[in-house]
């Protein structure tokens, strides 16, 4: 039986602590700092996710044999180095590579160079900073469009404009750069060819040697019905996607994930955890747009219902190198993620509106994972752009989303918003 310490406090986590929770190897589980879904599954404490010394003494105080990371922020900022580093924690297994791997997510250069070194499919592109500004502003005029514009570093998912002008790009380019639209993360900025396809999220556990695959997810990042309106940080998920099997699976495995581990171990990176990849089903073929060193949001929240292994025996194949004689078990019934959302998001939107229904919307086939929700006194309120995640099964795309948008009537707050076209393209 293990001690586990979970990072993080959004969807992503209550669905991880959800998972990890019905574990027969979970003795204890914590959560850092959880939010009120998260509570129903283990044990919240207030430490930040970035307080490491804290962090550090809490695992030493409550023995804990597993940290799983959830967000990007303490990865990138060398969470896994800080542990490893502490004689008193050298049995603790961090689910979370080292900060130079973690560069996979926290420079989109870093990333693009890795591609190009280890041959792996990517969008044609380069890189400028205020050193190169006026080359950059050249290079835009002359590139066809659509151009997609990247902010080198983190930036809360919000740093990728895809740009149909190029005035618009030219605009984009010089508020990242110029203005600091992003700070420090955008004093470098990627301009990449645009890819036209279809995208899809595609999650593996690995070692940095070995790998076993997860479920794969397709997520929906515009505001609007259609895929209209402003970039969020998600709107919905789906799960399993129809095209991801067979021979474009293959290459999936063959062209991205394969090279993508292999790179990772000739380069030396210590990579622990969890890999997601970002790719466009071009014609056929698979293309990178993006690595992240976690697992996504909402992607998680389909996923994890979809996964039918014990999570902790993953981790634990995953430290002691048996990932290669791992089956991954997955529920053969389609997900179906649909966010609730505050009025106004991504723009400006009120906190603090009160929630009921959450209950209500619970049922054989349906559960909620909360995002930005908060306990005050006797009450649920909103807490943040993103309110909650409700993923039910179904036989098919179509009825999983029916079933998720039936359960979201029964949750009321002010202002609430959703989209109700989530797997559209599959139904």
């Amino acid at each position: 039986m293990m001690n586990i310490l979970l990072l993080g406090s959004g969807g992503r986590e209550h669905a991880l602590a959800w998972k990890l929770s019905q574990s027969k190897l979970c003795s204890k589980l914590f959560i850092s700092p959880g939010n009120p879904g998260t509570s129903t599954c283990g044990e919240n404490i207030s430490i930040g996710v970035n307080d490491f010394d804290a962090l550090a003494a809490f695992c030493r105080e409550k023995k804990i044999d597993i940290l799983v990371v959830g967000p990007e922020d303490p990865l990138v900022n060398g969470i896994y180095d800080f542990m490893k580093a502490d004689a008193t924690l050298k049995d603790l297994i961090v689910v979370g590579p080292s900060a130079k791997a973690a560069q996979l997510e926290g420079s989109k250069a870093f990333a693009k160079a890795f591609m190009d070194r280890n041959g792996i499919p990517t969008a044609a592109y380069r890189e400028f900073t205020k050193e190169n500004l006026a080359e950059g502003r050249t290079y835009i005029q002359q590139h066809s469009l659509p151009v997609v514009i990247k902010a080198d570093g983190l930036a809360a998912g919000k740093g990728v404009v895809i740009a149909t002008t190029h005035e618009e790009a030219l605009r984009t380019f010089e508020e990242m750069i110029v203005d600091a639209k992003f700070g420090e993360a955008s004093s470098k900025v990627v301009i990449e060819q645009f890819l036209k396809g279809v995208e899809l999220s595609v999650f593996a556990i690995t070692n940095g040697k070995q790998f076993a695959l997860l479920p794969e997810a397709k997520d929906y990042k515009r505001i609007g019905e259609g895929d209209t309106g402003l970039n969020t940080g998600g709107m919905g998920a789906v799960s399993p996607v129809p095209f991801a099997k067979g021979d474009f699976m293959s290459k999936v495995i063959e062209k991205v994930v394969k090279p993508t581990i292999d790179g990772l171990f000739k380069e030396g990176l210590v990579y622990n955890g969890f890999v997601f990849f970002g790719l466009i089903n071009v014609e056929g073929e698979p293309f990178v747009i993006e690595y992240n060193c976690r697992m996504g949001d909402p992607e998680t929240e389909v996923v994890m219902p979809r996964l039918k292994s014990d999570l902790i025996d993953l981790f634990l194949a995953m430290e002691n190198h048996t990932l290669d004689d791992t089956e991954v078990e997955v529920d053969s019934r389609a997900a179906c993620t649909v966010v609730m959302v505050s009025g106004g998001y991504p723009g400006d939107f009120e906190k603090g509106k009160v929630i009921t229904g959450l209950d209500q919307a619970f049922s054989d086939h349906t559960m909620v994972f909360h995002a930005g929700i908060k306990a005050a006194s006797d009450q649920l309120l909103t807490n943040g752009g993103r309110v909650a995640a409700v993923t039910s099964y179904g036989d098919s795309i179509k009825n999983a989303v029916a079933a998720s948008v039936k359960a979201i009537e029964r949750i009321e707050y002010d202002k609430k918003y959703f989209r109700t076209d989530i797997g559209y393209e599959f139904k």
